[in-house]
Formats: C-alpha cells, sequence, structure tokens
C-alpha cells in the first residue's frame, strides 16, 4: 500500500499559478502510476492528469491540456502539477492516487487506482 499526502493548495486569483505535490510513503519500493484528480461538490471526481511510474506516458484532461504539468521525481517518492494561467472553474479539491504496476501505460479511471490521498484545496477567485 502506498501513503499518499498531497499539498500546496491555496487560494488564488485567476491567472495565478499553483504547484501541487504528492508524496508517497509506504510500499514505494515498487513501481506505481499516479493520477490527479479534482473533484467540486456533488460531482464526481475527474480526472487531471496521469503518469506512468517512469514518465514515458503521461495523459491530460482537454481542459488542463497546455495549463497544467504532471511530472515526478521518483528519488524523493514525489509527483508534481503544476498549473498555470488557473482559472475560477479550476476550483476544486484536488486528490493524488496511486497504483501499483510495472506497465507503462497511463491510467483516466478514478477506479482503477487502489490508494488515495486526503486532498488539497485549490479556490481560484476571478
Amino acid at each position: 500500500q502506498v501513503r499518499l499526502v498531497e499539498s500546496g493548495g491555496e487560494s488564488v486569483q485567476a491567472g495565478a499559478s499553483l504547484r501541487l505535490s504528492c508524496a508517497a510513503s509506504g510500499d514505494t519500493s515498487s513501481s506505481f502510476a499516479v493520477g490527479w484528480f479534482r473533484q467540486v461538490p456533488g460531482k464526481d471526481r475527474d480526472v487531471v492528469a496521469s503518469i506512468s511510474w517512469d514518465s514515458s506516458n503521461i495523459y491530460y484532461a482537454d481542459s488542463m491540456q497546455g495549463r497544467f504539468t504532471i511530472s515526478r521525481d521518483n528519488t524523493k517518492n514525489t509527483v508534481y502539477l503544476q498549473m498555470d494561467n488557473l482559472r475560477p472553474e479550476d476550483t476544486a479539491v484536488y486528490y493524488c492516487a496511486a497504483r501499483t504496476t510495472y506497465r507503462t501505460t497511463t491510467y483516466s479511471t478514478a477506479s482503477w487506482y487502489t490508494d488515495w490521498g486526503q486532498g488539497t484545496r485549490v479556490t481560484v477567485s476571478s
């Protein structure tokens, strides 16, 4: 099992940038894929981006393409989500999720992931 802790969420103005971090601990000796998701009250948890264990495959949801960048530093067991040009509609709780796999594919479905962090809140005001 991989334990995940997100950080970096805060309240910002539209157009600002934030970098979220997802620190993994526990069974990090195995390779694991990571996804970032976000959720607003009353709606499903939507994928933002995902990255394979070796960073060879990366996926972005259409509305994040060009504004968000996912990356990882396996020496630090940390995955990052750089968010630029934030919009009010980006306001949500952001979660990172992981699942141990040696496959280098990425996964955009929340149900595929087995381990989740507690979330970090991002608020973007106009």
